[in-house]
């Protein structure tokens, strides 16, 4: 092990005896073979001094001075007020944008090495004192010399070798965690932390959160939902970002938000809209949506529309793990356990060999307490232990792919929680899923799939021909094989495209119309036969 993941290690547990966070943990009803543990701490064997801090200001104190991964971790924490006492939570929102500045000296000599060039060559005006402060950066206001009001954010220095030892012992305790309990390996520990490890090196990339952000303005472009500021490209590098000021109220500023009379219920509701089409229509998501992260426009609040900073971490899913997803939560929001449990196993999430029967009442005993039900009356912290408990029992695995949107779904909830707590999740949700779900299946969809899969058919065909000549004549390399074309040849050939684009065609709606894969399949088969026939 490296010697600065020892050091680091050390320094974790100096702010642990610091802040006295083992006097939080071990104030939570533990096992007791847990609790007897705080007789073999040294530090506990001595008196101390009483720390006058609340636990949440400890708490919240604790994660700064332990760096951006433990302030990520406080900062999806505090969109949890239903799993956190009030005053811890009230803390912990202090992280999302309220993390002690560094030197504004350093962030500006760092900002000249980066773009070559002084701060007064670029800017017209500079503002010395930061705007705000993140775990990972740091912005300052400022004027571009062509007169645009902009923002400069700029990352703190020496974070990756902070990050680096952190993330060796997330390694080392998820590894510890996959060998010693048979619950922790259906969560894939090991594969979580390599995903969010891929996730927090890329957010110390800015031209990669400028790309994310330019990428979201396309797709929200014209849109009364989201609005993205622009990105001024020609003074962006890899620690450096410049992009448009927005001026906005924070979503989580409800005052303010009711003072000028913005229309709430339809605030949470483009919320949801906003989620959904992301997720569905455009497969690249917003995946940091902490409150910090978002402002609602002063323009027109009887038309609220929101506006998203911080891209520095998107998700995206595959088609096949979009289709799964909208079927589930149809399926789900329609009560039908049973299409949701078989959906589970046609998957692979579950064991084929579970029965149907069983899973479906488990998952009913779950999900039916929370219909009908306004949603600051449904505990999804409790929804998600019971189904964590269902999970076990029926040895479910957790999709590393989908922990981004996991996340995203969380912080979705609570900030809904926050602005409109009658809010009906499903009759906001219902419509948008049954319009894309149409839309998957519409002439223009398939045509579009068609296109793209007959694309591939030459370049297929000539795999297959290639691959059934060095099996027909293993000895045969350095020979030159001479064929010749049968008559109809053209012919068959153009038999078996049709076959081919007939399949394609009845493969691109298989997952809605499962009976549809077998004559798909025997369409596909004949098509390449007959393409590659001699």
């Amino acid at each position: 092990m490296k010697l600065l993941a020892i050091r680091r290690l050390f320094r974790i547990q100096r702010v642990v005896i610091r802040y006295r966070l083992d006097d939080l943990l071990f104030a939570l009803p533990l096992p007791w073979w847990m609790l007897s543990l705080r007789y073999a701490l040294p530090w506990r064997w001595f008196p101390r001094k009483k720390l006058e801090l609340s636990r949440g200001a400890a708490l919240r104190l604790a994660l700064q001075d332990l760096g951006p991964i433990f302030i990520k971790f406080g900062q999806i924490l505090s969109t949890r007020r239903d799993l956190l006492p009030a005053d811890i939570a009230d803390e912990l929102m202090l992280l999302q944008d309220r993390v002690p500045p560094f030197d504004p000296q350093l962030a500006v000599k760092l900002i000249e090495e980066q773009l070559g060039a002084t701060i007064n060559d670029v800017f017209s005006r500079f503002d010395i004192e930061p705007l705000a402060s993140a775990s990972v950066a740091q912005v300052h206001s400022a004027k571009l010399k062509t007169g645009e009001e902009v923002v400069v954010k700029v990352v703190r220095p020496g974070l990756k070798p902070i990050i680096g030892s952190d993330l060796a012992w997330l390694f080392i305790l998820a590894k510890t965690a996959e060998r010693l309990s048979a619950d922790a390996r259906l969560l894939h520990p090991v594969d979580v932390v390599s995903d969010y490890e891929k996730t927090i090196y890329d957010e110390l990339d800015l031209l990669r959160e400028a790309a994310n952000a330019s990428q979201l303005k396309r797709n929200f472009e014209g849109s009364p939902l989201l609005y993205v500021p622009q990105i001024y490209w020609d003074w962006c590098r890899p620690k450096v970002l410049v992009m448009e000021r927005i001026y906005g109220v924070q979503v989580t500023d409800l005052a303010t938000l009711a003072d000028q009379r913005t229309d709430m219920k339809l605030l949470a509701e483009r919320g949801v809209e906003i989620f959904f089409t992301q997720v569905f229509r455009d497969s690249f998501f917003h995946a940091d949506m902490h409150p910090g992260n978002i402002f609602v426009s002063t323009v027109s609040p009887w038309s609220p529309q929101y506006i998203a900073i911080d891209c520095g971490i998107v998700g995206s899913l595959t088609p096949e793990d979009q289709d799964y997803l909208a079927r589930n939560l149809f399926a789900f929001f329609k009560r039908d356990y049973r299409r949701v449990a078989q959906l589970h196993i046609d998957s692979g999430w579950v064991p084929a060999h579970t029965k149907l029967n069983e899973f479906e009442a488990a998952i009913r005993t779950v999900c039916e307490p929370i219909f009908e039900k306004p949603l600051k009356e449904i505990s999804f912290g409790q929804v998600l232990m019971r189904l964590f408990q269902t999970a076990r029992r029926f040895n479910m695995e957790v999709q590393p792919q989908l922990v981004l949107l996991q996340k995203t779904l969380l912080n979705i909830e609570g900030l809904g929680r926050q602005l409109y707590p009658d809010l009906d999740l499903w009759s906001t949700a219902q419509p948008f899923l049954e319009r894309w779900m149409r839309e998957r299946v519409s002439p223009k969809t398939l045509l579009r799939n068609l296109h793209s899969q007959v694309e591939q058919i030459p370049h297929l065909a000539g795999m297959t021909r290639d691959l059934l000549e060095r099996m027909s004549q293993p000895h045969a390399k350095n020979q030159q094989l001479i064929v010749r074309e049968p008559k109809d040849g053209w012919f068959l050939r153009l038999l078996g495209a049709g076959h081919l684009a007939a399949g394609a065609l009845l493969a691109s709606v298989g997952p809605l119309h499962t009976a549809g894969y077998w004559p798909a399949g025997i369409l596909l088969a004949v098509g390449l036969y007959l393409i590659v026939r001699r």
